[in-house]
């Protein structure tokens, strides 16, 4: 039992780290891609939290966004964090999904409020407005 839990100890660990290794290269990198892709992790947890108490999110887009926001939080990854540049891929793809359908159900400018980073990074993701759906 007393190993399981160090292994268990360790794997938070090395999320962490690697969550703060992410935020340390979003601040740090010059402005661009890498810099985008750095941030994006830590953009998207601050925009599940706040999207999570906003009123105007319908409770189908919610379910989402906390759905994304705990495989984020989650050890167990499809791809192990540990591994370099791809290892966050994996929370990119299930977070962008859900921020896109989260698009189709909620108005545009809750989402970019919500947003904590470059609002052009969202809008790509989202795609174009007129192409969303409403309740």
């Amino acid at each position: 039992m007393r190993s399981w839990l160090l292994g268990l100890a360790i794997a938070a660990g090395c999320l962490a780290a690697s969550w703060a290794l992410l935020v340390l290269l979003a601040r740090r990198l010059p402005p661009g891609i890498l810099r985008d892709l750095a941030a994006f992790i830590p953009d998207c947890v601050t925009t599940v939290r706040r999207l999570r108490k906003d009123p105007r999110v319908p409770r189908r887009a919610k379910v989402a966004i906390v759905f994304a926001g705990l495989w984020v939080a989650s050890p167990i990854d499809l791809i192990p964090e540990f591994l370099p540049v791809i290892g966050p891929l994996d929370d990119i793809v299930v977070v962008a999904l859900a921020l896109r359908y989260a698009g189709r159900q909620v108005p545009r400018e809750v989402l970019v409020t919500a947003w904590p980073g470059d609002p052009r990074l969202l809008e790509r993701l989202l795609g174009k407005a007129e192409g969303r759906g409403s309740d």
